[in-house]
């Protein structure tokens, strides 16, 4: 029996679809599995191929070891360990690496990195997501924490879902937003017909976002943002909804001539603060990222 968690990006998808895209089966081949009652959702039994999955449930499908992800050992270029002791290892993630392996992606990720880096992690969670209990996009950079012990794994998943971790994030929009102080607070759902796509919709999962102007320049507004919640894509579709997309976020809106003037090949956006209850010590603990060079060189031109 293999084990997998349906992520955000197939929340609302068919079993049948989402089961394939996550284990690189067809579907006439999972067609028998759920003939045979060997696919189960959250422990039931699935019975028709049409049943919706969420994001976090957890879904069996038995005799189906061999499609589970493998983690090769890779070194990422220019991704730094912040922190590291027995419990956990804070990572300066760069743009350009993955949180985790999935199917699609033959690029780096951070859990080969640690691998090949030689720093074990817990091994709960899917067996290509082991210790991860955050992500960051791989057009992000910036700061994430990844669990090292069991329970600094449970302690780190629980002050994610209860939302008692600071993620405080910068990000260059185009525009000026008003008011310059805000609250987002709109749902988000995967936009009909695309498959890695988000946007605000009736129905979707529950998303706040809370921003300030730190500065104003011609056409464009360098904000500090504070997530409540952390959807896929959050920040970016929120951002778009309001009509002020990420500066070099194409896939959500942004001007791309503007992109292309100031060098960018992704979205201006950087984890840039990370804040939370050490699972050993009980203390608080809070961690700094400056954004990269690519970003930095973006913001200086915008100034100028």
């Amino acid at each position: 029996m293999s084990v997998f968690y349906v992520p955000d990006g197939l929340d609302g998808e068919r079993v049948d679809v989402a089961a394939a895209r996550m284990t690189g089966w067809s579907r006439s081949r999972l067609a028998e599995h759920l003939t045979d009652g060997r696919v189960r959702l959250d422990g039931e039994v699935v019975e028709k191929a049409s049943v919706r999955v969420r994001s976090g449930q957890m879904l069996d499908i038995d005799e189906l070891d061999a499609a589970v992800v493998k983690v090769e050992p890779r070194l990422a270029d220019d991704l730094r360990i912040v922190h590291l002791d027995e419990d956990l290892v804070v990572i300066d993630k760069p743009d350009g690496v993955a949180a985790h392996p999935s199917l699609g992606w033959d690029g780096p990720d951070v859990v080969a990195h640690l691998v090949a880096a030689g720093v074990t992690v817990a091994t709960s969670g899917p067996p290509e997501r082991q210790g991860i209990v955050q992500r960051l996009d791989v057009g992000t950079s910036g700061l994430m924490v990844i669990a090292r012990s069991e329970a600094a794994y449970s302690s780190l998943k629980h002050q994610f879902r209860t939302h008692t971790v600071e993620k405080i994030y910068e990000a260059v929009v185009q525009g000026h937003p008003d008011p310059p102080v805000g609250t987002i607070d709109a749902p988000i759902a995967r936009a009909p017909g695309a498959q890695w796509r988000f946007t605000v919709r009736a129905g979707g999962r529950p998303s706040v976002t809370h921003y300030e102007t730190v500065e104003l320049m011609r056409g464009a507004a360098l904000l500090r943002l504070n997530l409540e919640t952390g959807r896929t894509h959050q920040i970016r579709v929120h951002m778009q909804a309001v009509r002020h997309p990420l500066v070099g976020d194409l896939t959500y809106g942004a001007d791309p001539v503007l992109a292309a003037r100031l060098g960018l090949s992704r979205q201006w956006l950087h984890a840039i603060e990370l804040g939370f209850e050490h699972p050993g010590t009980g203390g608080w603990v809070r961690f700094h990222s400056e954004p990269s060079d690519d970003l930095q060189h973006a913001l200086e031109a915008l100034r100028g």
